[in-house]
């Protein structure tokens, strides 16, 4: 047994298994226990010498194990695949002597379980190979088969066509299907180099149908099942790609007629698309029929795109005209297409209506009738026309705008009410997703503060095991302090000082470090956040503080200004002076209006504290004042690499002016926030990951972060995705919102990326819910970014659309109002300004006009003529204002 020992402890390879075969069952069984205490303790050695000995330890222990359940188990251990150069030949020697139905176990159980690399691949295909087994498939391995053929495609520097390849492989009949089953197709399976589409899978899979070598229909069913479950784009490319090159015939596309239907349906575009041509395709056919069309057509007219609603109308109006009794069961689905946003599409619906409304009975013709109260009113006459006197006249309703409810502020709470309840509010916020929630972490902040000082004992012995598995809970101190000198844990911070997993001399020197002199906002906000976190890991240990002065009252981040004056009495009767950081964070989050009380209050305290309270609440000036001029300056947004060049954009920036009394009054944390700041001389190479504790930490004082922030505010325009992500929060500031919000705002309502521009239209919602929404000032700066091309107008349109379609139309057409007279006066006119006279007219006609009156412009584009989609929309618009005024 030692010898063998010995030999793993020595890496000695080849004499692992000569050794194993002098051992019986019982020495086996023996030497695994130990191998399993080596593995163990390999586990903190240096790489290099555990690398080696790990090796010897999973051949010896895979000889070892006489059940195939268990070598799988210890074969596929994460711990296990540290290594270079593969040891799994030296794993088939070891078992050499085992019986084929053993290997052909141990071979299924690795390929559920541990194929991730092509070694594990090989390992599983020659076990097979000696059970005499068929290769067991899985996910791994089919992945692992998809990068060796990948990689066998190259061959002395030459590319080998991709079918050659799969043509000579023996067991594409069991993998190929397989693939097509996986919950995402491999990488270098779905990429199709457009350059090359005939060296792909999907041309070599079709190919090798063509051959025989694959079965036809099965490969088709697994792709239609595809592309009627949904996922990746990629993947349901390559579906397509397959289904298109299989070239269904009519019989094999009308067995899969209700596949085709739900794809219409419920696919995504492309996907839809084309399940719409084999339906047309059927239809002509004569398989599809009209009670079949009816129910499609119904789905396809509700769905957003136009290209498919459009294509849908033709096939209804070409059924119209081949078989008009058909019209009975196709009336009513056209009659829902009256209520589709795109008025285009209303126009094609009534046009259609009208054809088929004599063959329909009066029953179909009524419920038609009573659908056309929704077309748009520019439609309305000619809805009287088709339908007469069926269409009643019904009073039209005072408009009223909607608007979402003021977001609430919510209150933390108190403090948590026991040492156990602490504990798993800790817990939470270190371990969950959610980690960085305001409310979350001011909460477990002040609660550590609040019991390090009445019950250390208890809470220490409590979080000790709570937290075992954390990194620092079991890492060498001196590591662990050094990591977290150099990286922002949050508060883990605090925990650990608490524990004792950091030394009192680390904490004086976290506190002494310095923060936020890169010369960015994110620098500096991300600073203030890590001086609260070192001067707190002070306090967990001395147990001074009975609690924090900056623990806010509302999910904010904003404290009452009563409640810091009674913070502040309750430190007085104590005998203690505030902690720096600490102190300096209250005032920044503090309510400063209406707080003349309040500071009387703070004054009669007679500390240095309360004056200085005192005398913020009086002042009730912004932090940091923005300058209401614009700032035109050039900023890198990518590089041209083959060209060796910078691309640069412009941007619209604000400047901030400096604050003395914050450089002379604050802790060294907080002197950025006091600087003057412009953005010609702000360099920021952060990689942003935007915090929610920005906006906590100047949650009175909105304007000015907005103008700091603008920078990477801007950014979403171009490439850069979440960077709008905070504006909603934005907007529950406190103070003025005023230029640098407006700004901001206006970048997210032309960002790039859906998800920031839906964060724009948030934030714009909650604004105009607060009553703080200037809808002149807004309209200005999108006109300045449109001006530039910073801002696309297709873009804004599609934010304009949401906002709208939350019942805010009087509020959008505010904002378009003042847009739409530069687009307008173009020579050429930009991409996507059709679509926002189209919002702007769909609000006038629920609103009515634009308060500042007629859009200069409008009228001699809706007097050119024809029937481009721009002029049908400025038509749209004038008539929509035109009748409301009337």
């Amino acid at each position: 047994m030692n010898t063998l020992l010995d030999a793993v402890r020595e890496g000695r390879m080849d004499d692992i298994r000569p050794l194993l075969a002098r051992l019986d069952r019982g020495g086996r069984k023996a030497v695994l226990d130990e191998l399993k205490v080596l593995r163990k303790e390999a586990r903190g050695w240096r790489w290099g010498e555990r690398t080696r000995v790990r090796k010897a330890i999973l051949v010896a222990g895979a000889g070892c194990h006489t059940g195939a359940a268990g070598c799988a188990t210890w074969l596929g251990g994460r711990d296990m695949r540290d290594w270079v150069h593969s040891p799994y030949p030296w794993v088939l020697e070891v078992l050499g002597d085992r019986e084929p139905d053993w290997l052909a176990d141990l071979a299924r159980r690795l390929a559920a379980r541990a194929v991730e690399s092509d070694a594990e691949y090989r390992l599983v295909e020659e076990l097979a190979r000696r059970a005499g087994c068929p290769l067991p498939v899985s996910d791994g391995m089919v992945l692992a088969w998809a990068e060796r053929v990948n990689s066998s495609r190259w061959q002395a520097g030459s590319e080998k066509p991709l079918v050659d390849v799969l043509r000579a492989d023996a067991r594409l009949d069991v993998l190929v299907p397989h693939l097509l089953t996986m919950p995402e197709l491999p990488s270098v399976v779905a990429w199709v180099d457009s350059s090359s589409p005939a060296n792909s899978w999907p041309a070599a899979l079709t190919a090798l149908v063509a051959e025989g070598l694959l079965d036809r229909a099965a490969l088709l069913d697994a792709c239609t099942a595809r592309l009627l479950r949904g996922g990746k784009p990629t993947d349901l490319r390559f579906c397509l790609l397959v289904v298109r090159g299989l070239g269904p015939t009519s019989e094999e596309e009308a067995a899969r007629v209700a596949d085709w239907m739900a794809m219409a349906a419920d696919g995504p575009s492309p996907v839809a698309g084309h399940a719409q041509e084999v339906l047309a395709r059927l239809d002509a056919q004569g398989t599809l029929s009209v009670r079949q069309l009816a129910e499609v057509s119904g789905a396809v007219l509700f769905r957003t795109e136009k290209k498919l609603v459009r294509a849908q109308l033709i096939q209804l109006g070409k059924v119209l005209r081949r078989n008009a009794s058909a019209a009975e069961e196709l009336l009513p689905v056209i009659a829902d297409a009256f209520g589709h946003p795109d008025t285009d599409a209303q126009e094609r619906a009534l046009k259609l209506a009208a054809r088929a409304l004599p063959a329909a009975t009066p029953e179909v013709r009524e419920e038609a009738a009573r659908m056309a109260s929704l077309l748009a009113p520019v439609h309305r006459e000619a809805a009287r026309a088709v339908f007469g006197d069926l269409l009643e006249d019904e009073p039209e309703a005072a408009y009223e705008e909607v608007l979402p409810p003021p977001p609430a502020l919510r209150p933390l709470g108190p403090p948590p009410g026991s040492v156990a309840e602490l504990t798993e509010e800790v817990t939470a916020a270190l371990l969950s997703p959610d980690a960085e929630d305001i409310t979350a972490f001011e909460r477990a902040l002040d609660g550590l503060v609040r019991y390090a000082r009445t019950d250390r004992e208890e809470l220490v012995a409590a979080l000790e095991p709570a937290l075992a598995g954390q990194w620092w809970a079991t890492a060498p101190k001196g590591e662990v302090e050094w990591r977290m000198s150099r990286n922002h844990y949050g508060l883990h911070i605090v925990v650990a000082s608490l524990l004792g997993r950091v030394s009192r001399q680390s904490v004086h020197d976290g506190q002494a470090h310095p923060t936020g002199t890169r010369g960015c906002c994110h620098d500096a906000l991300n600073g203030i956040l890590y001086a609260r976190l070192w001067e707190a890991a002070a306090e967990v240990r001395s147990g001074r503080p009975p609690y924090l002065l900056a623990t806010p009252t509302w999910h904010t981040g904003t404290i009452a200004a009563g409640e810091l004056v009674e913070r502040l009495r309750g430190y007085q009767a104590l005998g203690l002076r505030a902690g720096p950081v600490d102190f300096a964070q209250a005032l920044l989050r503090v309510r400063r209006t209406d707080a003349k009380e309040a500071a009387q209050e703070a004054s009669a305290l007679g500390t240095e504290e309360g004056d200085r309270l005192a005398a913020w609440l009086l002042a009730d000036e912004p932090l940091a004042a923005v300058i209401p001029r614009h700032v035109d300056t050039d900023v890198e947004v990518g590089r041209d690499w083959l060209r060796q060049t910078v691309i640069k954009a412009r941007r619209v920036l604000l400047t901030t002016r400096d604050n003395p009394l914050v450089r002379q009054s604050f802790p060294r944390p907080f002197h950025w926030l006091g600087s003057a700041h412009s953005p010609r001389n702000q360099n920021c190479y952060c990689w942003i990951a935007e915090s929610p504790q920005w906006t906590a930490t100047l949650p009175e004082d909105g304007e000015t972060l907005a103008a700091w922030l603008l920078p990477s505010v801007a950014a979403c325009v171009q490439e850069q995705r979440g960077t709008a992500w905070l504006l909603p929060a934005l907007a529950e500031t406190g103070g003025p919102a005023a230029g640098a919000i407006h700004l901001a705002l206006a970048y997210g309502l032309g960002a790039r990326h859906a998800e920031d521009r839906l964060a724009a239209v948030d934030a714009l919602l909650v604004l105009a819910a607060r009553g703080r929404l200037d809808t002149a000032l807004l309209g200005g700066e999108l006109d300045v970014l449109l001006e530039q091309d910073s801002v696309k107008p297709n873009r804004l349109a599609d934010s304009a659309r949401t906002a709208a379609g939350t019942g805010a139309y009087g509020t959008v057409l505010s904002v378009l109002a003042p847009v739409l007279p530069a687009l307008l006066a173009r020579e050429k006119a930009p991409r996507g300004l059709s679509d926002l006279l189209a919002v702007a007219a769909e609000c006038a006609e629920h609103s009515g006009p634009p308060t500042t009156g007629p859009v200069p412009g409008l009228a001699e584009t809706a007097a050119r003529g024809g029937t481009p989609q721009l002029v049908r929309q400025a038509v749209r618009l004038e008539a929509a204002c035109r009748v409301a005024a009337g």
